[in-house]
């Protein structure tokens, strides 16, 4: 898994791609928690470069959604995801928490 991290002016970009299983959403998590940690609460995840994500890659995303809209604070969202992750995430019942946008640009737009 590649993360290259984008400030995208009240945003933060994460561009994901490869696999984010149990041996790189470790990764993610450390990623997602120094971001957190300089008071950014905007995420944007761009996952077209995705294409595996496991049970810990979801948890890694649920986490981070939780700790974001604490206390109204900010959100996480998802956009560019492909088939087969957006399917993942239908399956496991995920669909419903997350905002999922067709571009990166209308993510940052919507913050």
């Amino acid at each position: 898994m590649e993360i290259k991290m984008k400030s995208m002016g009240r945003a933060e970009l994460l561009e994901i791609s490869g696999r984010v299983d149990h041996s790189t959403a470790p990764e993610l998590d450390q990623t997602l928690r120094k971001i957190f940690d300089q008071g950014t609460h905007h995420i944007i995840l761009d996952l077209n470069g995705v294409n595996y994500i496991s049970s810990a890659g979801l948890r890694s995303l649920l986490a981070a959604r939780k700790e974001l809209r604490r206390f109204n604070r900010g959100d996480l969202l998802l956009a560019r995801v492909q088939p087969f992750v957006k399917e993942t995430l239908d399956m496991v019942g995920f669909t419903p928490l997350f905002q999922i946008y067709d571009s990166v640009a209308d993510a940052v737009a919507s913050f």
